[in-house]
């Protein structure tokens, strides 16, 4: 599963570094929850939290229906 899921990061990923950020995938619950952590400037991003749910969420759900939730630590 975290292979998929790095997969499906990697989709992401120049998205984010277009604007001087990064994620890092931390742990993958057995009931389907994805932590992530948001790093350079989105981090601290005040929209960081909709870019979470709205967009890496939202593709990673897409491409791998076993995820139930993604989170940001």
């Amino acid at each position: 599963m975290r292979e998929k899921i790095e997969k499906a990061l990697d989709k992401v990923r120049p998205m984010l570094a277009a604007d001087g950020g990064n994620v890092e995938l931390i742990d993958v619950t057995p009931d389907g929850v994805v932590k992530l952590k948001l790093k350079g400037s989105c981090g601290c991003c005040p929209m960081s939290s909709m870019t979470l749910k709205n967009g890496i969420e939202k593709i990673l759900k897409q491409e791998i229906p076993e995820i139930k939730e993604v989170v940001a630590l």
